[in-house]
Parts: C-alpha cells; sequence; structure tokens
C-alpha cells in the first residue's frame, strides 16, 4: 500500500488551531504555574480542546458526532501537545479509548462511549500504562457476570475519567467492560509520577458493576488495537517534545554569550545540534508513517509503531537532556521548562512498552534470528 507521509493542507489548519489556542492557555510559564498549584491535568484546557476544537471526537465517526477523521490528524495534534508539554488526557482518551471502542462499534454500549466522548467525555483504558503491544490480554481484575473485583496499577489518565475500559477474566475467556469511574466500589488512588503532566493512579474494583463491551477474541483484537494505535500516536507525542527542546536550545544558543561569543557559535555545539536535527528529521519519516499505517488499517502497523517507538522514545530522552545541559545553569532550575520536558520524555520513553521492548517486537515481527 502506498501511503502519503506529507502533512496536508488540512493537518497543517488543525496544526495552526491547537497551536494558537495551547499558546492563549498552555504556555510554559502557565504548565509551571498548574504544576506548583496541583499537579494535575487541567480541567479547564481539557474542555478547550475537546469542545471548543472538537479535538476529543476527532477520530470518532461523524455518525457518532466525531469529526471521522484518523490517526494522522491525531498525530498532528499530539505533536503540538508534546511541543506544550499539555496537561490533558487526550492519548488516552481519543488515542487508545477510542481505538479500543471502534473495534467493537458494533456494541451499543460502545457506540454511546464513543458518543461521549466526541462530546468531551474522559474514557482511559485501564492497563498498565507500561504494557506493550503484542502483551495479549493479560486481566488482573475477575469478572463474576457482569461485576468486577481487583486491582489494576498504574493506569493513565484514570484519575479524572469518566468511564474506565477495564479487562477483566471471567472464567477461561477475557472480556473488555466498561465501568462508570464514579461507581460505589471503584477506588483510585494517585501514585508518585515522574510525569506530573500525566499523573498515574493505581486503581481498585470492589463488587463493581459492568457492561460487557467484547469477549474472548474481539476483547483481545481492541486492547491490541488500542496498544498499537497508542504506541504509534506516542511517537508523534515524542517527536513534539523533541521539536520543542530543539527549538528551545537553538532560539537560547543564539544569544547566550560566553568569554565574549554567541555559545552557539562554537563547532563543538554546531555539530550537537546538527546531529539532533538529523535524528529529529527521521524520527518525523518513522512517526508519521507509523501514524498512516494505523490510519489506513494497514498490515504493517504493528511493525511501524514498534519501529517509531524504538527510533522516538530515546530521541525524546536525549532532545530534553541537550536542552537541559546547553542552557546551563537556567536549565537545571525549576523556573524553566526544560525539566518539565525532560520528565515528559523520561516517563513516556517507558510507555507503552519503551524503545528496547519494542526493537525486540521489531525483530519478532519481520522474523530476524536471535542474536
Amino acid at each position: 500500500m502506498s501511503l502519503d507521509l506529507r502533512y496536508g493542507e488540512v493537518e497543517e489548519q488543525l496544526r495552526a488551531s491547537v497551536r494558537a489556542l495551547l499558546a492563549d492557555h498552555c504556555a510554559p510559564a502557565a504548565v509551571l504555574a498548574g504544576l506548583e498549584r496541583s499537579g494535575a491535568p487541567d480541567p479547564r484546557l481539557w474542555r478547550l480542546l475537546a469542545a471548543d476544537l472538537g479535538l476529543s471526537g476527532l477520530a470518532v465517526p461523524e455518525s457518532l458526532g466525531g469529526a471521522g477523521a484518523g490517526a494522522c490528524e491525531l498525530a498532528v495534534v499530539l505533536e503540538e501537545l508534546g511541543r506544550a508539554a499539555a496537561p490533558v488526557p487526550f492519548l488516552g482518551t481519543a488515542g487508545l479509548a477510542v481505538a479500543a471502542l471502534t473495534t467493537c462499534a458494533e456494541v451499543p454500549e460502545a457506540a454511546e462511549l464513543l458518543a461521549r466522548i466526541a462530546g468531551g467525555a474522559v474514557v482511559a483504558l485501564a492497563v498498565p500504562f507500561s504494557t506493550a503491544p503484542g502483551s495479549g490480554l493479560t486481566a488482573t481484575v475477575a469478572a463474576t457476570g457482569n461485576v468486577l473485583a481487583g486491582p489494576v496499577t498504574s493506569v493513565a489518565d484514570a484519575l479524572g475519567a469518566d468511564v474506565l475500559l477495564v479487562p477483566a477474566a471471567t472464567g477461561l475467556q477475557s472480556g473488555l467492560y466498561a465501568v462508570d469511574a464514579a461507581a460505589a466500589g471503584v477506588r483510585r488512588t494517585a501514585v508518585v509520577s515522574l510525569d506530573q503532566t500525566r499523573p498515574l493512579c493505581d486503581l481498585t474494583l470492589s463488587a463493581v458493576p459492568a457492561r460487557p463491551l467484547a469477549l474472548g477474541a474481539t476483547a483481545a483484537r481492541a486492547v491490541e488495537a488500542a496498544l498499537v494505535t497508542g504506541a504509534a500516536l506516542l511517537a508523534s507525542e515524542q517527536l513534539g517534545t523533541a521539536q520543542w527542546c530543539l527549538d528551545a536550545t537553538v532560539e537560547h544558543l543564539r544569544t547566550r554569550r560566553q568569554f565574549g561569543r554567541v555559545v552557539g557559535s562554537y563547532q563543538a555545539i554546531k555539530h550537537r545540534l546538527a546531529d539532533l536535527w538529523v535524528e529529529l528529521a527521521q524520527g518525523r519519516a518513522v512517526a508519521r508513517y507509523a501514524a498512516a499505517c494505523a490510519a489506513a488499517n494497514d498490515p504493517d502497523a504493528p511493525v511501524a509503531a514498534a519501529l517509531a517507538q524504538a527510533h522516538c522514545s530515546p530521541l525524546a530522552v536525549r532532545a530534553a537532556e541537550e536542552c537541559v545541559q546547553l542552557h546551563g545553569g537556567i536549565g537545571f532550575t525549576w523556573e524553566h521548562p526544560a525539566h518539565v520536558h525532560l520528565k515528559r520524555a523520561r516517563s513516556a520513553a517507558l510507555a507503552l512498552g519503551g524503545a528496547g521492548r519494542h526493537r525486540a517486537r521489531l525483530a519478532e515481527l519481520v522474523d530476524l534470528p536471535p542474536s
């Protein structure tokens, strides 16, 4: 299948709209101030993105109130959210949850949840955030009838969620269930997260009523689709993080002077930035390819997602580390936003499998023999 990796006119218009909104409501100073106040996602910013721009339902079918777009458009939004380190549950809701629900959209309950997401509801997939594609549907929650009980650790975007999508084991098979996050018996315990803009929480379900969305192989496909799509989209967010770090560093080195010279004029500094730019250009190619494969339901989507994560995950970390170091003393302070992007990059490097797991997965997918 031939895939066009270029940004289209509609995508560039979408980028401009998202960037303008984030410039007004999610500037670096605002992110830092929000972390000092609460260290939690910003519900006001989510309402602006979800309601004013309609981004929560970007990939929801038009028949259910969404925009009917695909992973390529989601990826553009996530590039901008990564640039801003925006504290919103977009990846978990518009990415993972929508991908899982779309797989079983013929079920009325799933279609209803997709419509709610288009209206701005926050829906979280209740799996550990470190879960990699290809892990299989391993459930720590037990289902007795339509009642769930059990723990799930380190779930992203669940603290402020309205609905939880919970994989649960029932007899000899597993299923995917929808749980009202405010229901009696649902306990959400915040855990200390490196990335305060995407906090994690532990879930404990005690005799919680649930609605079945899919069982057996269909449930496994739904969760796998969510993880593959999430890994592909996370690469675009990491790309945005790396781009901000490079841009901010170049801007700083253009004006910072030491020993009577602009710091950016030193050859060693130029080489470090040039190497980073080349890696970022490569990262854009693999991230766009992963998003295009996910949008087209291409059979190579798992390969593309693994490749994108194997490259973009360490890229974001390296870009953030260079940003901190090349800013000098100010880069190590709480007043500068460099540490926010470093924490986002480090945390994302552990999410949905991590680069090492994706390299191993990539070898499996393309039949490379173990060394």
